[in-house]
């Protein structure tokens, strides 16, 4: 699905999640006041801030939309992100003003006066939340949008929360307990922990986050299935907003290869990744083997030995024998877990011990895709 159409999907899921929302909200605050129910007003209140969610959502999607231009040569996808920080301050900020009018409910309260007519709503409003979860959820799912389905289980959610304000009116008419500030309280901290979760997911997805498994592993072997090509490493995705993706790579190839034919295989390797997965190689750089050489394979094994002895050293490779310089270069891999200074020290003294007659050149990699 291009961009164009994708974007239409969002806004018209998103009008149609914003005249619903309205629509509970206002009939749930009118019962709600008539009957004096706080319950009832708050969970207005949550579906209040659903509709403004929905219409930043699409403000967000609109200017993220906008096409690249000098100033922004990427593009305005990241705007997205910047809308769902804000959909998840109007939640937080939601869920704490409801929380501050539960507890002086409970302090001071005040009892409810149930109607037939404020049940229905109740009732109906549950199930409307439920179909609107379902649908929008369902939606985003077609056009990668986690902030429709974010709407989605947040509105699956929400039914929930309603069925609880029915049941405590439910038990008031039977019992003449009322549990309506504590009802209210409990909507409170879950639209809290909401808001909470939607700000910790945003927030990574701007500081930036480990890339999805399943296309690192597909394009790495888009790329391995290459005839020339020995191995793919280093392989980094840059995310510029949903479904625009950029990276980069370093594939390893024969040291007889031609400057023509690694051109033409680059070019292969990123029209294939594009058409399969939708990420832009913006850069493929190189990593010659040596050919014809058995000395170079087994000072390769034997160095991968020493290497792969540390916890810390998750992989080798770019592995080059010069034998005119009498330099061995090579990448590692070094984890997380442990100093990237004092871990690449380790190794390059491991290395210079087992090989003393030659210049060892070790390149430090960072564990950045799986």
């Amino acid at each position: 699905m291009n961009n164009g159409n994708r974007d239409k999907v969002i806004v018209r899921t998103s009008i149609i999640g914003i005249c619903a929302n309205v629509v509970l909200a206002l009939f749930k605050a009118l019962a709600g006041a008539a009957v004096h129910s706080i319950a009832m007003v708050l969970d207005a209140v949550n579906n209040l801030s659903d509709a403004l969610s929905s219409v930043i959502t699409i403000i967000g999607t609109k200017l993220a939309g906008r096409l690249p231009d000098k100033k922004h040569p990427l593009g305005y996808g990241r705007v997205e992100y910047l809308s769902g920080m804000i959909v998840a301050a109007i939640v937080l900020y939601a869920g704490i003003t409801s929380a501050v009018e539960s507890v002086k409910k409970i302090i001071h309260p005040e009892k409810a006066d149930y109607t037939v007519v404020s049940l229905v709503i109740i009732a109906v409003a549950v199930v409307v939340k439920l179909v609107l979860g379902r649908y929008v959820k369902k939606k985003g799912e077609e056009v990668n949008s986690s902030a429709l389905e974010a709407s989605g289980a947040d509105a699956a959610f929400d039914a929930i929360l309603s069925a609880s304000v029915l049941a405590s009116a439910v038990i008031y008419l039977i019992t003449g307990l009322s549990l309506e500030a504590f009802v209210g309280l409990i909507i409170s901290f879950f639209i809290i922990k909401a808001g909470l979760e939607m700000i910790r997911e945003t927030y990574d997805a701007i500081l930036g986050e480990r890339a999805d498994a399943e296309v690192t592993q597909k394009i790495r072997r888009l790329i391995i299935e290459e005839p020339d090509v020995r191995g793919a490493y280093d392989l980094i995705l840059y995310n510029y907003g949903p479904d625009r993706n950029y990276g980069t790579v370093h594939v390893e190839l024969p040291d007889t290869m031609t400057v023509d034919k690694v051109d033409k295989l680059t070019r292969k390797i990123q029209s294939r990744v594009f058409t399969e997965t939708g990420v832009i190689m913006t850069g493929v750089g190189l990593y010659s083997y040596n050919t014809g050489n058995d000395e170079a394979a087994k000072i390769r094994n034997r160095l991968q030995k020493i290497v792969l002895s540390n916890e810390h050293a998750l992989q080798m490779h770019g592995f080059y024998l010069d034998e005119e310089t009498k330099t061995i270069r090579f990448d590692v891999v070094l984890s997380f877990d442990t100093d990237p200074n004092e871990g690449l020290k380790t190794v390059y003294e491991q290395v210079c011990s087992a090989f003393p007659d030659y210049n060892i050149v070790i390149a430090p990699d960072v564990d950045v895709s799986d």
